[in-house]
Order: C-alpha cells, then structure tokens, then sequence
C-alpha cells in the first residue's frame, strides 16, 4: 500500500477516455495517450511510424486509423524548431463497418509500459470491427480484423497495386506504391488461410470484397530495396502485443532485455531499433540487424532488428558516484585544502541559520522539495567535505523537522492516492480547480522531477543518521521510509505485481529517458524539458537504495543513469557531429524541449540562452558529470558562455552555469564562488554557496 499518511481517493479531474476496464493501474504518461486524452485526434508515435484516428479528416475522410511516416526532408524548421508534419496520414485502416463514421468509438486495453491496443468499434456495436496492437518499435503496423471488411485508404494517392508471390504460407502479399514515391508493403494472413484479394477501387482506396478475420499489416520499404523486402518477409504474419523488461547488474557492467510478447503465425519479429538501442546491443541481438533503416522523428535513423527479444549492455555504470563532488577526470574525493573547508563552513554557517521550516513551507511539491534538498547538500558539504561534524548536526535537526511535514502528509497541499488513474498526486488541482498548479502535479505532469528533490534530501538524512531509517523496515513500520519509497513507487515502479503503481510511469525504457507530460492530449505528443531533473531522480534513487540497504533499488538507479547518459548524448546534448539530430539544428547544443514529434530550442518559462541551456543543467550533482559530457560541456561553454558572456546573465541563472563550469573548469568556478564581488542574488531558489563552493573545490578548485 502506499504510505499510510496518504490519503485516498476514487476520482480524477481526467476521464478515462475510453479506456476498457483493467485491474492494473493505468499508465499516464505513455506514447499512446492521446488516444486516451481529449478528444482522441492527436496522432500516437511508436517510430518510426505515427497513427492518428482521423475522425473524417484529410483527403480521404476516412473514420480509420490513419498510419504515417515522415521522411527527413519533410521536416519543417523555424527560427528555434524543428518540427515534422502531422497532417499526412500515408494508410489508414478502416472497414464498410465503419463507413457511417458518426457514432463510432475507439477503445483501447491491455494498457502497459510498452503496449496497448487500440479498437475501433462500429456505432452500436459491443465488440471492435478492427484491433491495432500498439508497441513501441513496431516494424509493420498491424491491424486485427474481426470479420470487417477491410478499406485502405490515402490521401497521398496510390499510384499502383502490385500483387506480389507469397512469402510463407498463408501470406498474401501486395506492393503499394504511392504518388509520393514511396513504397510500401501489404501482408495479410487470413485465419482460415484463405488469404486476401484487394482491388483498387480509386486512386485513394483499396478494398476487399467482403468480410475479412486474420491480421493486416503494412510497413515502409525505404528505397524499394529487394534485401530490405527479404528481411520484411521474413518477420510477416508475426506481431507484437506487448513487452516486458528484465535486468541485471554485476559490478559496473549492467544489462537490459526487452523481450516481446507476439501473435500471429511462428515467424521472428521485427522491430525498430533507435540509436542508443545499436550502440549497446549485445553480440547476439546485434546478429539480426538488417538493411532497413527509417527515419524517425527526433532521434535519428531507426533500424529493423529481426528477433523476439534484444538485450543491451551498459558497461561503465555510475557506481563510485555518491554524495562527494565527482566528475569524469578525476572521479571523487579530491582533497579539499584548509582554506577551501573554512570557505565551505562559513558559508555553511550562513546558509543552515536560514529558515528551513519556512523556505520548504510552500504551496508547490517541486519547490519544497528543491528547498529541503539544496539544505541537504550543504549539510553533507559542511560534514564531509569541511569536516564539522557540530555545524552539521545543528543542521540536521532543522532539516529533520521540515521534512517531517511531508513525510506526516501535512504540506499545504498534501498528497493523495488516487485509484482512477493508480498514482500520487498533489491535491493542489482538486482544490483549485487549476489544472496546471504546481506544474500540473495532480495531472501527473514532472512527478520524476518532483519526487527527486526529496528522495535526494531523504537520501542524505538518513545517511548523516542512520538511526532516523531502522535497520529492519519491515512492520511496524517507518514513516519517513514508506513516504519515500511511495515516491519512488509512483514515478518507477519495478514491479508489475504492484496493484497500486504502474511500471515506470515517467521512465521509457525504449526511449531511455523520461516523459514530463502526464495526463494532457498534445498535438506533438509528451515531451521532456529538462534532462538534469530526469537524471537527478535516477541519482536520488539510486542514492536512497544505498542508504536504506536496498541492492537492487540502487543497481536500477545505476543502470538508468547510464541508459540516460546515452540516450541523453544521443538525442539531447548535442556535440558537433551528432548525427541523429539535423545539421543545422546540432549547433543549439541543446534541444530544448523534446516532444515525441518536434524539438523546440526554448523552456516553458522563457527563450533566453541561460534559460534553455541551463534548465539541463540543474540541479549540478555529483551524477552531473557523467551524464554531461566534458566535451559537450565545452562545446555549450564556448557556443553561448564564454569571454565574460556568463556575466551578463542575471540572478540564479548565473550561478547554476558557474556550477555547470565546474565539472570542466572547477578551478575557475572555484575563484568565482569564492571572490570578493560574490553577490548572493546568484544562487537560485534552489542552491546554496555552501555546496557550490563544494563543488568547485572537491573537484580540485580550491588546491
């Protein structure tokens, strides 16, 4: 159960659109929630393929499920976007059964991590005319047909219909090639083996002449390649219907495998690799690579990868990054010289006589939580890094007693379990009406980002007094334990046996990062702003696994950060010669906000450069330095920061890029934090001088 404190409760602002009843809890911020959300128009990205329910719209008004791919020369580019076009449905689906379109409902099920199934079911009708199994990777987006009558419609136009051998028994096969000239492929496997005759009725329909039961499926052949055919004959008439993940770590080598549920007939599946998937494919998944490579929206070229499962390994995980200061050069535990630790405790004697009660009293999670963890840092700082244990302590007690608020549940807007959805929220929106306070909290908006602050604040608490956690946890049990453990459950749970969590509700392990947006329909899809808070809550975690003695909570931090790390390299921090974002957008060096569809070079707060560039940087932590790339680091640096540029940004913003300069140049951070003409107007809300100077000085600055 979650904590005991948190109350409950059976609704939620949102309406489940649809969704068909499940006894797990319910996924909120997945890649097919606009088919839950809203009014269901907003097109799902599986990549590289896109669906859309079209609801009548387009050339060929059709009431399907319109399938879409874009190209890389279809991508539109403002002054600070890039953006791909999400009006062009390619092929949708549909039946005569859904000819009338008035009336008709798309359902989804089956509601996981990695998968659900979306229905489109008849005006009247009690059951689907058509299913379409929803998975991330797919490699041919497949649809069920339940004795309908299938349509294919474009509003590209076709240009001709190829009958094609059969690949395999019981597979009819078509060549669709369009006005664009593009080239698709058509598998259909009849469940009575009959197969499937379709007729261009029209140069934008393709019908069949009469009721259908079995699977269609249809995928893009990029160039029209005859091996690239081969490999897609090979996988036709096998589709996924979910996933699963399973993990292990041994010392700093840790790997993960996704491992496919399927349907259909005996044939390996295909599915579609992203970049980061390639780079840390283990040998035996690596063999099934093929030829096809399609373009997916904001991360590069994805490629086909023929097997019912792949296993990636991570080899250098964060394990020697604790609470110290610690960057790629020289690890942690750098000494700190006598002057540098009377440095840190005057500034420790300043920052831990503020009002801790009152700077973490506040009407907003996230900003609570970053005022208890800034206070936690700088009490670590003052123990360990300028060994005064008494200044600490004194500390410590202050600390304790604000956090106690929220682990009691008796914040202004306390928590809530709410078990329409399954997850905590703030209940900020229930009493306002407001569904974007506090960052959209109770809609599930930025909970990785909320909870991280204070699992990282618990994380350091218990760790200065091991007393305040008890050694056995089990009944009767710890407040302040179950509080923080109820966090991590909302925002990662492991485990899909947990009746009151769904799996990784903000992590996407396909992806290998976060998702921020929670319950709200999106034209571009979710999105992720800030690739620092994503990486902080893996630290956080990883860190409180350490301090509470859980292994294997602190081997899935581990494990994440380094899947972060690449992903984040991959598709966020751009370095001169990043290949998977376009070239003319590479020199951003950031991408700003990512969507599922777009990348837009701004915040939600503001476009100035500090804005943009440092909103993936805070808050600066010891796992800060393995996620962030020296070179990228240098590269930012000198793009937008350096010459004395950093000293005409304003308030908070210019000590968090002097925090960021001290993973590359702590010595020169260290002389800024330290120097006469220091003004506390540059420490933001959410940082002390005390663990600045830190830092800066436990990576070498102050020697």
């Amino acid at each position: 159960m979650p904590a005991s404190d948190i109350g409950s409760r059976s609704d939620h602002p949102v309406p489940r659109m649809g969704i068909s009843e499940q006894t797990a809890p319910k996924s909120t911020n997945k890649f097919y929630a606009n088919f839950i959300l809203g009014n269901q128009t907003n097109s799902v990205w599986t990549q590289p393929f896109s669906l859309q329910w079209s609801q009548g719209s387009g050339n060929a008004k059709t009431w399907g499920v319109s399938v879409s791919h874009i190209e890389a020369d279809q991508r539109v580019f403002g002054v600070t976007a890039t953006d791909n076009p999400v009006d062009n449905p390619s092929l949708p689906y549909w039946s005569n059964e859904l000819m009338s379109g008035s009336g008709m409902t798309l359902a989804t099920d089956s509601l996981t991590a990695f998968s659900a199934n979306a229905n489109l079911i008849p005006k009247d009708a009690s059951s689907p005319a058509i299913t379409l199994p929803l998975v991330q990777g797919m490699g041919f987006v497949t649809a069920v047909y339940h004795s309908a009558t299938p349509l294919i419609d474009s509003g590209v136009f076709f240009r001709t219909l190829t009958p094609l051998p059969s690949p395999k028994p019981g597979v009819t096969k078509y060549k669709i090639l369009l006005e664009d000239g593009k080239t698709w492929l058509l598998y259909a496997t009849a469940k009575d083996g009959s197969g499937l005759a379709l007729t261009a009725t029209s140069n934008t329909r393709l019908q069949a002449a009469g009721a259908f039961e079995g699977t269609i499926q249809i995928t893009k052949n990029p160039g029209d390649v005859a091996s690239q055919e081969e490999s897609y004959d090979t996988a036709a008439g096998a589709y996924p219907t979910t996933a699963s993940l399973s993990a292990s770590v041994d010392g700093s080598i840790g790997s993960y495998t996704l491992s496919w549920t399927k349907s259909g007939n005996d044939s390996p599946l295909l599915m579609f690799a992203l970049p980061h998937h390639i780079q840390s494919m283990a040998a035996t998944t690596s063999a099934g690579k093929t030829a096809i490579q399609l373009q997916t929206t904001v991360k590069g070229l994805a490629t086909g990868v023929i097997g019912d499962f792949w296993t990636m390994t991570e080899p250098d995980l964060p394990t020697s990054i604790g609470f110290a200061p610690w960057n790629a050069t020289s690890g942690s535990g750098r000494a700190i010289s006598a002057a540098g630790q009377q440095r840190i405790t005057a500034a420790g004697t300043s920052d831990l006589s503020q009002d801790m009660d009152a700077q973490s009293n506040l009407n907003s999670m996230y900003y609570s939580g970053k005022a208890l963890s800034k206070f936690a840092s700088a009490i670590y700082a003052v123990h360990d890094l300028a060994s005064n244990p008494d200044l600490a302590q004194a500390g410590l007690g202050k600390l304790k007693a604000a956090f106690a608020r929220f682990a009691s549940n008796k914040q202004q807007f306390p928590l809530v379990y709410e078990s329409a959805w399954g997850g905590v929220v703030s209940t900020a929106s229930y009493a306002t009406g407001d569904a974007g306070v506090d960052f959209g909290n109770t809609y599930y908006n930025d909970h990785h980002f909320h909870w991280s602050y204070f699992i990282h604040a618990a994380a350091i608490i218990g760790y200065l007094d091991p007393s305040w956690i008890p050694a056995n946890r089990e009944p009767p049990s710890n407040k302040k334990t179950d509080w923080v453990n109820t966090l991590i459950r909302d925002a990662a749970n492991p485990s899909p046996a947990d009746p009151y969590f769904p799996v990784s509700r903000s992590f996407d392990w396909y992806h290998g990062h976060s998702w921020a947006k929670g319950l709200f329909d999106s034209g571009d899809g979710k999105d992720e702003e800030s690739t620092s808070e994503d990486a902080l809550f893996s630290y956080a975690m990883k860190m409180w696994g350490r301090t509470i003695g859980d292994t294997a909570m602190e081997a899935r931090g581990n494990l994440m950060l380094a899947v972060q790390k690449r992903a984040f390299q991959n598709y966020f921090l751009m370095e001169g010669g990043n290949v998977n974002q376009p070239e003319n957008f590479v020199g951003n060096k950031v991408t700003g906000i990512l969507f599922e569809n777009k990348c837009h070079h701004v915040t939600y707060f503001g476009a100035n450069p500090e804005y943009i560039e440092g909103i993936h940087m805070i808050p600066i932590n010891p796992s800060s330095g393995y996620v962030r790339n020296q070179n990228f680091i240098k590269e930012e640096w000198a793009t937008y920061f350096d010459d004395g540029r950093v000293d005409q940004t304003d308030g908070g913003w210019r000590g968090i890029l002097y925090s960021n300069l001290a993973l590359i140049d702590p010595k020169a951070a260290y002389d800024w934090f330290s120097g006469p003409n220091f003004d506390p107007q540059y420490l933001d809300g959410g940082a002390t001088l005390t663990w600045y100077l830190a830092l800066s000085a436990g990576l070498g600055g102050s020697a």
